[in-house]
Parts: structure tokens; sequence; C-alpha cells
């Protein structure tokens, strides 16, 4: 790995001329390097790319640099682009070329589907699929700052080059399992453009809410939502706009001037009298307003109908059984809630019940549901026992 040479990438021409040669590969490994801690938006520093015989770290904020060579690139169809843990990458360039790339592959996703674990880290699948080491000393450097070093520049640069041999391996390993269609059902969501933006009028359902009161609600859905409207506006954290256990205090007080919206913890007279807080007393007036039949519907805990905790450990179990005689993450394949929403009603739509998912697991689950099947031990391991219909 160490005797490719790193191209160190400062102008457009050599982007340019960098994109050309790769336009030739089968696929090219991507990363990227960014800062976030003061920004609503990722602010791109340094993308890495590798192809099978060359390396090179792109300096995203070179004076004059032009990225579109990049974007052209990852627009091409017959190369695969090849990430680990792609998501935060995807977003960047989604804001930067108004497109996902095309044709991806995520290393991590695949390795859960290979058998390596939940959420495995990039640097234990390198060191279990290359004998690779990787150096976590610049992990936590500031990106932005320029100069930078050789060291943080050949860090950067590991990151794909270890990234080819991964990809080829995890690759010819699916190939053998037949997996191969597993992968692509998740990349397919990986490349759904909504996959990556956040949709403000959902942005309240993040929060951890004590009460069933519909106009309560309604005043924290606005704020939530008017506070990632002004995050992105302003271009910092929403945390440093308003932190999450602000707002059901803002929503309890229900302020109507500025004077008001300074007693609620942490907001200060700058802010409520400024042009955020001018906007945010609109926006809570227009909740306020709001007629009964508009507030948001919600179904009291007493009566909303819940799963049998019983099944719902059954299920667990059968999962647990399934993953592991098919060697894949449990979590890949279904999370709490949609188990007990299997439980509830196994009629509904149910991403458990589609794909490989429903192939692997959600058939038995079914019938495990029917009382088509038992569950038993053998050994040490877990049986299915088909019953008399």
């Amino acid at each position: 790995m160490s005797e490719t040479q790193t191209q160190f990438i400062t102008t457009t021409e050599e982007l340019a001329a960098l994109c050309e040669r790769l336009s030739g590969e089968e696929f090219v490994t991507v990363d990227t390097e960014f800062m976030r801690e003061k920004t609503y938006y990722p602010e791109l520093c340094l993308v890495q790319l590798g192809g099978r015989q060359e390396v090179a770290v792109v300096d995203a904020q070179a004076a004059g640099i032009d990225l579109a060579p990049l974007g052209a690139l990852l627009a091409r169809p017959e190369i695969v682009k090849v990430f680990h843990a792609c998501r935060q990458d995807v977003e960047i360039f989604l804001l930067l070329f108004d497109a996902v790339p095309v044709n991806l592959f995520d290393t991590q996703v695949a390795a859960m589907v290979a058998g390596f674990g939940d959420q495995v880290g990039y640097d234990s699948l390198v060191q279990s699929l290359t004998g690779g080491h990787i150096d976590k000393s610049h992990r936590f450097s500031d990106w932005s700052a320029r100069p930078l070093t050789k060291a943080q520049v050949e860090y950067a640069a590991g990151d794909v080059t270890y990234l080819r041999t991964v990809y080829e391996k995890l690759s010819a390993r699916l190939a053998v399992e037949g997996r191969g269609a597993w992968v692509a059902q998740e990349m397919a969501v990986l490349a759904e453009p909504d996959t990556y933006r956040v949709d403000p009028a959902k942005a309240w359902e993040r929060l951890k809410l004590r009460t069933n009161n519909r106009r309560q609600i309604a005043l924290v859905q606005a704020i939530a939502a008017w506070r990632e409207r002004e995050a992105q506006r302003i271009n910092i954290p929403r945390g440093r706009l308003l932190k999450d256990e602000q707002i059901p205090e803002i929503a309890g007080l229900a302020p109507e001037t500025a004077e008001a919206l300074t007693r609620a913890r942490g907001v200060s007279s700058g802010f409520a009298t400024g042009k955020s807080g001018a906007s945010l007393l609109v926006a809570i007036a227009e909740a306020k307003a709001l007629g009964d039949a508009d507030l948001p519907k919600v179904e009291r805990q007493r009566d909303a109908p819940r799963a049998s905790p019983a099944l719902v450990a059954l299920l667990k179990v059968l999962l647990a059984a399934a993953s592991e005689q098919n060697n894949v993450a449990p979590r890949l394949v279904a999370g709490s809630e949609e188990i007990e929403a299997l439980a509830l009603d196994e009629t509904a739509p149910n991403p458990i019940l589609e794909g490989w998912r429903r192939e692997m697991f959600g058939e038995d689950a079914l019938r495990l549901i029917r009382g088509e099947i038992a569950l038993s031990t053998k050994g040490k391991k877990i049986k299915i026992i088909e019953l008399p219909g």
C-alpha cells in the first residue's frame, strides 16, 4: 500500500487530468475530510480519490479550484464509486453538485451483509481484510487550516488506498455467497437524494416529548421547523441556535413578545430582539392561531394498540437465529420498531417483508406469527419446528 505515491491536487487543471485518467477505471475509491463544528452544512476541505494505480488528495479549498471535473467523474454510471460509511460524504456531493454520485458502493453496508457485524469501523475492516493498520493520529485534525502537513496528506490518502483492497475482497466474498443483489437493494436507498435532505416539518420527531397536548405539540413542531430553517439560512449548527431542551420550554411559554421570549432559559435579549427572535415569534404566533381541526393528531398512549411483548421477543429470537445462520448483522435486517410493527399488524407495509429481508427473515416471521412454526433449541443453536396444519 505504501508504494503508491500520493498526489496533492491544488488546481483545476490537475484535477481535470486526474479525473480523465480515473474515467477509465472500473471503480474509484472516494473519501472526504470536512469540518462541521461551526456550520450547519459541512465545509468540504479535502477529497481523496483512488484508482488501481494512483491515489490523490484534492485540496477543495485551494484558491481558484473548480471541482466540476470531480462532479462529472462521480456522475459516470459505468464507474463504481466506493465509499465507507458514505452518508456524510454523499451529502456533501449532493450539496456541491445537486446530485448523488452514480453507482454507489458502501463497504460498511456490504460488510454488514457479509457478516462483519453492525456498523463495522473502517480500521477494523482494513485490519480484517488487508492486515493493514490505519494511523489514527490525525483523525481530529483541523482540515480547514492551511498549509497541511505531509503527514496529514498521507493520513487522508490512506483512507482510499486501503479501500481498494477492501472493496475487491468484499465484492469477491459477496459474489461467492450470492449476495450482490442484497447490497444493491441497500445502495438504492443511498442513491436517493431524499435520504440526505432534512425536512424541517419533521425536525420535531427527534425530540423526546412528554405531552399529548395537541396545542403544545403544534407549538413544538413549529419551533423545531423554524430552528431547522433558520439554522440552514445562517449556516450554523441547530444546537447553537436553540438547544433541544429549550424547544419544549419555549412552547410552554408560548411567548408573544421579545421580552416574554427572554424568560425562556438561555435566550438572550440580543437573540430575542434580533432577526432570528422576530421570525421565531412569527412562527409561534402562526402555530397559536391554528384551529382545532388543524392541530396534529395524537393518539393517547393508553388507547394506542400495542404488540404482544412476548411475540416481539419471539420474533427477535428468530431474527437473531436467522442472522446467525446467514452471517448477516441483525441490525441491517430489522430494527426494534419494524419488529414491533410486524407483531402488531403483519399486513401493513414493512421493510421486513420486502426483497432479501423477506427471503431471509420475513417469511419465517410471518409463519411464526400465524402459528405455523415454533422455536426450539438443538445443541446451542435455535431450531425451527414445523407445526401440523
